[in-house]
């Protein structure tokens, strides 16, 4: 079954639909998450001077709001977890960059195995996605694609 386009589905003067889907990135009619994931790279970089314990209070926030952010939208568009809400995207690309030294090198890997673990799911990343339901099962599996980048990226920097 063919979704509606996410423009017919969401409000695009309402700024929480706006921050669902990644300022309008999540409107991309091909690999909506991954220009999610690119939308999330110039914010990050933003923000990336903060400390150490204001980024991860920052990406808290963003993660706890996205719940509800992701939920009401998702409600409001009669769509659960539909491609264009991306704010998830954001939230895990954000987890992948804790405390991870700033270069085009690792922002590039960190942008790479993100997406590996958002696409392809490994367990118990597919067990959440299966699991959970409404704005926080919108979330969870991108969280947790980010904490399993971060890892990796601790590894790897």
């Amino acid at each position: 079954m063919k979704l509606p386009s996410a423009a017919q589905l969401f409000n695009l003067k309402d700024p929480v639909h706006i921050l669902a889907l990644g300022f309008f990135s999540g409107l991309s009619p091909k690999a909506p998450g991954t220009f999610g994931t690119l939308a999330a790279i110039p914010l990050f970089l933003l923000v990336s001077q903060l400390s150490l314990i204001n980024f991860i209070a920052l990406t808290c926030i963003m993660s706890l709001f996205g719940i509800w952010i992701c939920g009401k939208s998702a409600e409001d568009a009669a769509v659960h977890d539909h491609p264009a809400i991306v704010w998830d995207e954001i939230c895990g690309y954000f987890i992948a960059m804790i405390a991870i030294p700033v270069s085009w090198q690792s922002v590039l890997t960190a942008f790479v195995l993100f997406r590996i673990f958002d696409i392809f799911k490994p367990w118990p990343i597919s067990l959440a996605d299966k699991h959970c339901k409404g704005g926080f099962g919108i979330m969870i599996d991108d969280v947790l694609a980010g904490f399993a980048t971060l890892a990796c990226m601790h590894i790897i920097f």
